[in-house]
């Protein structure tokens, strides 16, 4: 991050952590230190692979920001949300469902949760090549520290993950970072997102559920660990268990584009928001993102030269290669149908609802 005079915004204070016993996910913490030596990162792509094919979750930590650098974040990150009003927010607010991009404001209410009951969540999405589009005024002087953020996440974080996946995959180390290159023509993006606490109605009538349990849709999901327990994660035995908070720590996860590439290899773990434990249910939480996606023009199609895949198998999503999307015809599907569309229950999983995306079956966990 930049060592000149940067601008005053107001300081974010963080919740405190919970003091509930919850039960939480055993997830890996790499350690992105080790990543300078063929030996060091040979280890981490062995733990990395591990954790995509079991838990589809892992920390991150020593990933080069410091802990003030990570405040200033979060700062910035409240800014879209306290610092605009409402009638500047509609002005940049995203159409979503017309064109496919999160460009903009998610406005509270887009989405529809369950039982009648919309979201209490607002984001605000900024390509990594901020100049896409015009910002709220007060986000304006702060755009030099979130391109700076974007470049910090896609080169120092996003790469080395994407190298130790190939690996994972006994591919040429470059393979994934090839198609995430930073100035194609794609839809990676900085997400700052604002949960706002709900009425005791609308807890019940959603059954505490904040965001239905789903997959992202892109390659990795890069989130800035916060205080505040809300996201819970599905293992393999069908159990939902919380993330714990760690300082500084990043939690990173695996997309549908990442499964497609990877034959099914690397799993996009399905994932929800609830309501915090009771000693949190009267803060706001604030997130910081990095969503990666490759570029548009990539065909999400296995990697069939991997051995790896070659010995497991190919488990696809799709009824042949021919039919594999590309990035953007994925993305803009995904991103205008979330929340929007109607979902039917599915025939075989209760609970579980489903619709269809470019010929790709999408659940849905409630």
């Amino acid at each position: 991050m930049p060592s000149v005079t940067l601008p005053f915004i107001p300081h974010y204070v963080l919740p405190p952590s919970t003091k509930e016993e919850l039960e939480y996910a055993d997830l890996p913490i790499v350690d992105l230190s080790k990543d300078n030596t063929p030996e060091g990162r040979a280890g981490l792509a062995s733990q990395v692979r591990n954790a995509m094919t079991n838990q589809g979750f892992f920390y991150v930590i020593n990933h080069g920001l410091s802990p003030a650098q990570t405040e200033r974040i979060f700062d910035i990150g409240d800014v879209p949300f306290a610092q605009v009003g409402d009638e500047e927010k509609q002005r940049y607010a995203g159409t979503m469902k017309q064109t496919g991009s999160y460009q903009g404001y998610k406005l509270r209410q887009y989405w529809h949760i369950d039982g009648g009951v919309r979201d209490q969540v607002e984001n605000y999405n900024l390509n990594r090549d901020v100049n896409k589009r015009q910002h709220p005024e007060a986000v304006r002087p702060l755009l030099p520290e979130i391109t700076q953020f974007a470049r910090h996440n896609h080169f120092n974080v996003l790469h080395p993950i994407l190298r130790l996946m190939a690996l994972g995959l006994e591919l040429p180390e470059d393979t994934l970072v090839n198609m995430h290159n930073f100035d194609a023509v794609g839809e990676s993006y900085v997400r700052f997102m604002k949960y706002y606490p709900r009425s005791e109605e609308d807890e019940a009538k959603s059954k505490n559920v904040w965001l239905k349990g789903h997959t992202d849709f892109g390659t990795i999901t890069i989130l800035y660990s916060q205080p505040v327990a809300a996201l819970q994660i599905l293992g393999l035995d069908e159990r939902w268990r919380w993330i714990q908070h760690i300082d500084n720590a990043l939690v990173i996860n695996a997309g549908d584009a990442m499964e497609f590439l990877s034959g099914g290899f690397y799993r996009a773990t399905i994932h929800r928001v609830v309501q915090p434990p009771s000693d949190q249910r009267t803060y706001t939480r604030l997130g910081a993102f990095y969503f990666a996606m490759t570029d548009d023009n990539t065909k999400l199609a296995p990697l069939v030269d991997s051995p790896v895949l070659q010995r497991v198998g190919i488990k696809r999503r799709f009824e042949s290669d021919d039919d594999a999307p590309t990035m953007e015809a994925w993305r803009k599907g995904r991103t205008s149908a979330y929340g929007q569309s109607e979902l039917k229950a599915s025939d075989k999983n209760k609970g579980v609802e489903e619709e269809v995306i470019n010929g790709v079956l999408v659940k849905h966990y409630n």
